[in-house]
């Protein structure tokens, strides 16, 4: 256990490292967010974390998510939704999560209000890449799905998300990034989002040009825990 907990921290500290040299590099001196993808990992795994300071983490399945927010409930953390969120999961997932990163549909917009019973945070999940096998929904549906989400008054609309084409090198997710920044500026410019705007983006291999490209969170799960079962699937860390 200790050693775990030693080696975690240990990754913590260069993760943190780099996002300060990011920063830096960026000429930045807003807030940024690291959130450790926990999804595959033990309840073990995220009290090693909290230990070394981290307090936000995400997960991508429902039924995960529930059994470790359960388990974890004496520490004072908070989890994220980065999964593909299926409408019959809607009731799990907004008992848990702080935020969800992943609306891409009006229909999934309703069946959050319908479930909230309090106000529940998210983001609009957009597929940059125009990749068709992947969730989210395309830039130019981008301003028609923040008006569903603002219909509804229990759901509050924090910004974008996305997830780029899969590539060796990551300055290849550097004008998607860009992109995606553009648009959370002009769902701005139209009212539909707030400042500040949170732009979820970047993952283990990719997070620094993410935050030079003006990412406030960034989601990393590989590079803080370690690899993950083959079994869990790769969206999101």
């Amino acid at each position: 256990m200790l050693g775990a907990m030693s080696a975690i921290g240990e990754r913590l500290e260069h993760v943190r490292s780099r996002m300060n040299a990011a920063m830096a590099r960026a000429g930045r001196t807003d807030a940024l967010q690291l959130l450790a993808v926990s999804k595959g990992h033990p309840a073990s795994a995220i009290r090693d974390a909290f230990a070394a300071g981290q307090l936000e983490f995400g997960e991508s399945y429902a039924q995960e998510l529930a059994a470790k927010a359960g388990e974890l409930s004496d520490l004072p953390i908070g989890f994220h939704f980065i999964g593909h969120l299926q409408r019959n999961k809607v009731k799990d997932v907004v008992r848990w999560a702080k935020l969800i990163h992943g609306v891409d549909r009006p229909e999934l917009a309703d069946d959050l209000a319908r479930r909230a019973t309090e106000r529940v945070e998210v983001l609009l999940e957009i597929n940059v890449g125009r990749e068709p096998q992947k969730s989210g929904c395309l830039p130019e549906a981008a301003s028609s799905l923040a008006r569903a989400v603002s219909r509804h008054p229990s759901l509050g609309l924090r910004g974008l998300m996305t997830i780029p084409p899969p590539a060796d090198d990551p300055q290849a997710s550097r004008p998607h990034f860009r992109a995606l920044r553009g648009l959370g500026e002009h769902l701005v410019g139209e009212g539909l989002v707030s400042r500040p705007l949170v732009l979820s983006m970047g993952m283990s291999h990719d997070f620094e040009v993410a935050i030079e490209e003006g990412a406030t969170l960034i989601r990393v799960g590989t590079d803080i825990f370690g690899a993950r079962p083959a079994k869990v699937a790769n969206a999101g860390a």
